[in-house]
């Protein structure tokens, strides 16, 4: 059985996986224990699974966990221990969740727009991820502030 070790929210931990192109999503989840991350279209499509990989998004459902090993992985748990980045803030003013479900993907890739200098509207046209319950006007009216 393979053996990775896989640095994620600043803890290292080595994990033993059945196959060397396990996803990292399911590594995150079923291995270590965080999920916080969703699954959703499994095609790298929705944004669901968003993580930063090195510090840039990436969805993780579609990176096996041999191309994550000895990088840097921050995943929902790790943004901030008590909901203080600004995104989350934001989430929190404007309700934005109805059923949350992609909510972290949409916060990871928010959070990594912030961080590479976008505001506002920009921030917008940058994250591409899909809200199935359409809380789009929400999460409009946060990144709007930011």
């Amino acid at each position: 059985m393979p053996s990775y070790t896989l640095n994620v929210n600043g803890n290292e931990h080595i994990v033993n996986v059945s196959s060397a192109s396990m996803p990292l999503l399911w590594v995150l989840r079923d291995v270590i224990g965080l999920t916080g991350t969703k699954y959703g279209c499994g095609i790298e499509i929705c944004g669901a699974c968003t993580v930063w990989v090195n510090g840039q998004p990436e969805k993780s459902c579609d990176m096996d966990v041999s191309s994550a090993a000895g990088k840097q992985i921050t995943t929902i748990e790790g943004l901030s221990r008590d909901r203080s980045h600004p995104a989350q803030k934001a989430w929190i003013v404007h309700q934005v969740p109805q059923c949350g479900y992609c909510q972290s993907g949409m916060l990871m890739s928010v959070a990594a727009a912030m961080k590479a200098g976008h505001h506002g509207q920009d921030i917008a046209k940058e994250v591409k991820n899909v809200c199935v319950c359409g809380t789009y006007q929400r999460i409009k009216q946060a990144v709007n502030g930011l």
